[in-house]
């Protein structure tokens, strides 16, 4: 930004159409001052150094947001914002890991992988101990013993913990679905789902059985499978666990809050 101004021998400046009231200031005080200089949010009093950073920061409320996503339409205040949403139709990663290569989209997800290494953890719950790096992690897991689900679907009412898994759920109701397969175009609503996807074309199976060494794509798949094994020693019925796709009708297994199933839809129709 050039143009700056200080917080001294103020005019006001009528609004233009396209842009709200600001506070602006004479040139002789820019000239005679050194100190910071600043303009000034007449909605939430939030000061900047430049008339850019200004109008950005505007947009917050108006809710006007100019740059959208070629491939989905998605819209974004800034061209910054844009350009990082971008990354996951293109799979551009380009933080990476100096310690063991790992990659990510934005420079903060790179920061707090680089915890893992250092091992420091210096926030701690107070009901059952579990440490974290960032104190934004302990609140988020706070919710797990108060119950807290504070961000909730506008649609259905179902309420989540983060709004991340907010936003992952209204893709149900929007059909969203911003993770491509770059081999066979198949399209997910998470990366997640993508990433087991793509073992189809790897041939990959990370995950094996230590009793008959039969190998398997996902962790749950293998988790079903051994239970085969333990049940023909303990009686137990090792598909009394499965539950039925809404789409496909089709049996997938349950395991956890992060499943799937949570939504009723399986992998295939996910």
């Amino acid at each position: 930004c050039v143009q700056k101004f200080s917080i001294i021998d103020v005019k006001f400046l009528e609004a233009s159409s396209s842009f709200p009231p600001i506070w602006v200031f004479s040139e002789a005080k820019q000239r005679r001052r050194k100190r910071p200089k600043y303009m000034r949010c007449l909605q939430c009093n939030k000061e900047f150094t430049c008339t850019t950073s200004l109008k950005i920061h505007q947009g917050v409320h108006t809710g006007e947001k100019p740059y959208s996503c070629d491939q989905c339409g998605k819209a974004f205040r800034t061209s910054k914002d844009l350009k990082i949403h971008q990354r996951i139709h293109t799979g551009e990663k380009p933080y990476s890991c100096d310690q063991c290569g790992k990659t990510f989209t934005t420079s903060s997800q790179l920061k707090s992988h680089q915890f893992i290494h250092s091992g420091e953890k210096t926030h701690s719950c107070d009901q059952c101990g579990a440490a974290f790096s960032w104190l934004k992690d302990l609140r988020t897991h706070q919710r797990i013993h108060t119950g807290e689900k504070p961000y909730s679907c506008d649609q259905c009412g179902k309420a989540f913990t983060t709004i991340g898994h907010l936003r992952t759920h209204q893709r149900i109701h929007t059909g969203e679905k911003p993770y491509w397969c770059d081999q066979c175009g198949k399209a997910f609503t998470t990366s997640s789902y993508l990433k087991i996807h793509q073992r189809l074309h790897a041939g990959e199976k990370p995950y094996s059985c230590n009793k008959c060494g039969k190998a398997f794509t996902q962790k749950a798949n293998l988790m079903k499978h051994v239970r085969i094994h333990t049940g023909v020693h303990t009686g137990e019925k090792p598909y009394s666990y499965l539950k039925k796709c809404d789409t496909c009708k089709k049996c997938c297994i349950y395991l956890s809050m992060f499943s799937v199933l949570n939504e009723g839809l399986c992998l295939d129709h996910h």
